[in-house]
């Protein structure tokens, strides 16, 4: 069988895995992280989506062997050492953006990455638009939107309009 060497959450795996395994199994399966979650296995959901070498991928689709020599960062991998949580979760937290919590995973590393991706800032409808690959069955996408929004500023090392409102 062959080997994998990635690493992930800033810890080096090296894991033998059949060619046909996924991603995302490797990652549930054979290393425990099992805050990515697999929704449709389809690749239709985004309920997989993990960052490899800092972009969003789902990793319903793509082979374990594809990411030999990659750096993934799973939704376990966000918060600090201490607990503190990335401003996106904290975003997600303050402004009630998940339901259930299923898709949470998936739609808080795709967020990270939408916001990355565009530093001079995104309106909702670009939000939105850029959220096409996640599918959420519970909450409407409304906080989600509001969180993204104001998690972006903090990314960004702007002030947020909920800080200058509490002013």
């Amino acid at each position: 069988m062959p080997q994998v060497t990635l690493t992930v959450n800033g810890k080096a795996h090296t894991v033998e895995v059949e060619g046909r395994t996924l991603l995302v199994e490797l990652l549930r399966e054979q290393l425990r992280l099992t805050g990515t979650h697999v929704g449709c296995d389809t690749s239709q959901c985004g309920a997989c989506v993990v960052h490899v070498d800092g972009d969003s991928v789902k990793s319903c689709t793509l082979l374990a062997v594809q990411a030999d020599g990659c750096k993934i960062t799973t939704i376990e991998g966000l918060a600090k050492p201490d607990g503190t949580l990335h401003p996106m979760q904290e975003a997600f937290r303050e402004y009630h953006a998940l339901q259930c919590g299923f898709c949470t995973p998936g739609m808080v590393m795709s967020a990270i990455d939408l916001v990355k991706k565009h530093p001079a800032g995104l309106s909702e409808k670009e939000i939105r638009e850029g959220l096409e690959g996640n599918l959420c069955r519970c909450t409407g996408y409304h906080n989600i939107v509001k969180a993204i929004a104001a998690a972006q500023d903090v990314m960004h090392g702007r002030r947020s309009e909920l800080a200058r409102a509490a002013e």
